[in-house]
C-alpha cells in the first residue's frame, strides 16, 4: 500500500490557503489545458482537410484517434500514479501531452497527425488521475470542496475550446491549436516542478504489474470503441454482420477480463471498484447521467438545425448557457457540500436532468421561439450536471482514498465510454431515419430522458457522507 502524505505537509497546506489555492491552480491549468484540446480540435478538421488534401472520413480520425488513447492509457496512468508517485506521473504526463502537441503542430501529413493525436492522449489521460491523487493525498480536510471544483473546470474547458478554435482557425492556422499547449505546457511544468510536494512513497509497492489484464482491458475497450465508431460512422451503410462481430469480440474481451480480475492476486483493477458496494452505483451514474448525457447533449446543435432550421451560427451558441449554467452550480455545490452530503444534490440534479432532456423532444410551449427553447433546455441540463458532479466524483473517492487515482480513471473512463456510445446510437438512428431526422432525434431525448429516471433510485445505494473525508 502506498501511505498518505507526511501529516506536516497535509498541515502545511491547510494551514496555508494562498499556497494550497496556487497549488489548485497549477492542477486546474492542466486539466484546462487537457479538457480544451479535446474540444477545440473539431473546429479545425475543415482546415486540416484542405491543407491535407484528405477526406472527411480520414480527418474525423484526428478525433477518434484521441479517444482510442485515452480511453486505452486512463487505466495503466492510474496504475503507473499509485505505483511511482502522483506528482512523478502528472509531470511526465504534462510533458509528454506538451511535446506530442508541438508534433501535431508540426505534422506534414494526415497520417503523421493521427498517430501524434494517439500518443498526444496517452499524455493527457494521465493528467486527470494524477491531479486526483495529488488533492486527495495533500488537500487535506477540504480536498472535497477542490475535488468538486474538477467539475467546473471540465465545464469551462469544454465551452471555450470551440471558440479558442475558431480564432485560431480564422486568424492563424490550424497548427495553433496545438501550439498554444506549449508555452502553457512549459509552464505548468515548471510551477509543478517547484511547489508541488514530492511524492512521499515510504512503503514501495512491490506488486507485479498485470499484463494480462492491462492487454484484456485494451481488447475490450479497442474493439468497443471499433463497433460504436463504426456504428457512428457507417450509420445507413452498416454491415450488421460486422457491427455485431466488433461487439461480439468486445464482449468476449470484457468477460476475460472480469475472470481474470477475479482470480489473480494483484489485478490490474480491483473488481470492488468498478461493481462493489457502493461503486457499482456510482459508475452507473457516471455512465448514463454523466457520459451518456454530455454526448447527447453535444447533438443539439445537430438536432436545432435538423428539427427547427436554426442556422449554424446560431445552433453553435446553444450550449454556451449549459456551460455556464454548469460552471457557476459545480462551483456553489462544491463549497457546500461538506452540508449537503451526496444523495440531496445527485438527486435534484437528476430530477432536473429527467426535465431538461426530456423537454428537448417537446415542441415549443407557451410561443417561446425554437432557439430560446432549446438553450433553456440546455440550461436546465448543465444546471443538472453542475448540480450533480461535486457528489458523484467525491462519492467513489472516499471510500478508498488510498487508490483515488484509479478511482478518477474508471470514473473517466465510464463518461468516456457513455459519451462514445449515446453519440454513436443517436447519430446512428437519425441518419438511417433522414426525412424525419428531427422527430427521430426527438425521440432519442425521449428515450434517454426515460433511462435517466429510471435509474434515480441507484442513488439511494451511494454511502452518504456530511462534512469531510
Amino acid at each position: 500500500m502506498i501511505e498518505n502524505p507526511n501529516t506536516d505537509i497535509v498541515q502545511k497546506i491547510e494551514s496555508n490557503p494562498p499556497y494550497r489555492l496556487f497549488l489548485f491552480v497549477i492542477i486546474s491549468l492542466a486539466l484546462l489545458m487537457q479538457t480544451i484540446d479535446s474540444t477545440i480540435v473539431a473546429t479545425a478538421l475543415h482546415a486540416m482537410q484542405n491543407d491535407f488534401k484528405s477526406s472527411v472520413a480520414l480527418v474525423g480520425w484526428t478525433l477518434t484517434a484521441y479517444s482510442f488513447g485515452f480511453v486505452l492509457m486512463l487505466p495503466l496512468s492510474a496504475k503507473l500514479s499509485i505505483k511511482f508517485g502522483h506528482k512523478k506521473i502528472f509531470i511526465i504526463s504534462v510533458f509528454v501531452f506538451t511535446l506530442t502537441s508541438w508534433f501535431c503542430g508540426l505534422a506534414t501529413n494526415i497520417y503523421v497527425l493521427i498517430a501524434m493525436r494517439v500518443l498526444q492522449a496517452m499524455g493527457g489521460a494521465g493528467i486527470t488521475p494524477a491531479a486526483t491523487g495529488i488533492i486527495v493525498d495533500y488537500f487535506g480536510r477540504t480536498k472535497a470542496q477542490y475535488l468538486g471544483l474538477f467539475g467546473s473546470i471540465f465545464a469551462s474547458g469544454a465551452m471555450i475550446g470551440p471558440i479558442f478554435g475558431g480564432v485560431f482557425v480564422t486568424y492563424w492556422s490550424w497548427e495553433w491549436i496545438f501550439y498554444i499547449n506549449i508555452p502553457i505546457g512549459l509552464i505548468i511544468l515548471l510551477l509543478a516542478i517547484k511547489f508541488i510536494p514530492k511524492d512521499n512513497l515510504k512503503v514501495k509497492v512491490r506488486e507485479k504489474m498485470d499484463l494480462t489484464g492491462m492487454a484484456l482491458m485494451g481488447l475490450a475497450i479497442l474493439f468497443a470503441m471499433g463497433g460504436a465508431t463504426y456504428l457512428a460512422e457507417q450509420q445507413a451503410n452498416l454491415n450488421i454482420a460486422v457491427f455485431i462481430g466488433l461487439f461480439l469480440a468486445a464482449a468476449i474481451s470484457t468477460w476475460a477480463l472480469f475472470k481474470h480480475l477475479g482470480k489473480v492476486p494483484f489485478p490490474f483493477i480491483n473488481l470492488k471498484f468498478i461493481i462493489g458496494k457502493n461503486f457499482g452505483a456510482v459508475n452507473l451514474l457516471n455512465v448514463i447521467h454523466s457520459g451518456m448525457t454530455i454526448g447527447a447533449n453535444s447533438l443539439v446543435p445537430l438536432y436545432a438545425i435538423n428539427r427547427y432550421g436554426i442556422s449554424e451560427l446560431h445552433s453553435g451558441t446553444l450550449l454556451v448557457a449549459n456551460g455556464i449554467a454548469s460552471v457557476v452550480l459545480s462551483s456553489i455545490l462544491s463549497v457546500n457540500i461538506h452540508k449537503t452530503g451526496y444523495r440531496k444534490p445527485l438527486y435534484v440534479g437528476s430530477l432536473l436532468l429527467t426535465c431538461g432532456v426530456g423537454l428537448l423532444s417537446v415542441s415549443p410551449l407557451f410561443g417561446i421561439p425554437p432557439y430560446y427553447w432549446l438553450m433553456g433546455c440546455t440550461l436546465i441540463i448543465g444546471a443538472s450536471i453542475g448540480t450533480m458532479s461535486p457528489s458523484a466524483r467525491n462519492a467513489g473517492l472516499q471510500l478508498a482514498p488510498d487508490q483515488s487515482a484509479n478511482i478518477a480513471a474508471i470514473r473517466s473512463l465510464g463518461m468516456q465510454m457513455g459519451y462514445i456510445t449515446s453519440v454513436a446510437l443517436a447519430t446512428t438512428v437519425v441518419s438511417m431515419n433522414a426525412a424525419n431526422s428531427g422527430s427521430v432525434h426527438a425521440m432519442v431525448y425521449l428515450g434517454l430522458a426515460i433511462v435517466i429516471f429510471l435509474t434515480i433510485p441507484v442513488i439511494s445505494k451511494i454511502q452518504e457522507v456530511k462534512g469531510s473525508w
